[in-house]
């Protein structure tokens, strides 16, 4: 039997020290496989909604009408479905213009709120209890993306507050992005009273053209002076919550920097 010599051990030991710290341990295996499976369900997740969507999109204007049937109910049935179609993906502009149709300026405005409030908050919960583990183990190898986080939450309210504002950010997606940051949900619920200017509009865009066979129509109204003053504020908003978030990473990073 061949006996290794001492140059030949060391550089056999040598060998599988360098294969045991290239390979990863079962568990890191199994850990990174487990957040690859996360995220490619959350992907796929994702792709369905805004199928879904789309398909049922077409289906608004039969909801409407069948909301305006149900007398007393109806309000309720309207905000359970606007959640809903928050939830999946389904734009709302359609279902905020039926609401002022149906219901008129005051009621229309605050059901289209409740259920944008509502079916937002779900979809914010659906994506923090779902994918925000698979974030904070991905921050925990990148430290400053962790500290820009807690930094932007500490700001939240005002941060979401501004987005509600702004017409640039897609509002059904940017539900369930907001559930993976560290932004509280008594912030995120506070803030959606940005909402309202938009609604308001929408909902009194529906009253005008007064019937809901016109909307699903498609049929348009002259776009007065409030139409130009939200939009304003909302182009005011989006360069402001850039510049801030842009300011709090720089200063979280500065900060790091210092402490370290």
């Amino acid at each position: 039997m061949h006996r290794m010599s001492g140059d030949e051990e060391h550089h056999a030991m040598t060998e599988l020290d360098a294969q045991t710290a290239t390979t990863p341990s079962p568990p890191a295996v199994h850990s990174r496989w487990s957040l690859v499976g996360k995220v490619t369900l959350g992907m796929v997740g994702l792709a369905l909604l805004l199928f879904l969507g789309r398909q049922l999109g077409a289906y608004i204007p039969q909801f409407a009408a069948w909301v305006d049937t149900l007398g007393f109910w109806g309000p309720l049935v309207f905000i359970l479905g606007y959640a809903a179609a928050t939830v999946g993906f389904i734009p709302g502009s359609l279902m905020t213009l039926a609401a002022g149709a149906i219901f008129g300026l005051a009621r229309g405005t605050l059901y289209v709120f409740f259920g944008a409030t509502l079916g937002s908050t779900l979809a914010f919960l659906i994506a923090r209890y779902l994918a925000r583990g698979a974030v904070e183990h991905r921050l925990e190898n990148r430290p400053r993306f962790a500290v820009i986080d807690r930094a932007v939450a500490k700001e939240g309210l005002k941060i979401v507050f501004l987005l509600r504002l702004s017409p640039v950010f897609p509002y059904n997606l940017l539900n369930y992005a907001l559930g993976l940051t560290r932004v509280s949900l008594r912030d995120y619920v506070t803030a959606a009273i940005g909402m309202i200017p938009g609604t308001f509009l929408y909902v009194y865009y529906g009253k005008a053209i007064g019937s809901l066979a016109a909307v699903a129509g498609g049929a348009e109204v002259e776009r007065g002076a409030g139409y130009w003053v939200v939009l304003g504020v909302g182009l005011v908003a989006t360069l402001l919550v850039t510049t801030f978030v842009t300011r709090i990473a720089r200063r979280a990073l500065a900060q790091e920097v210092e402490d370290g």
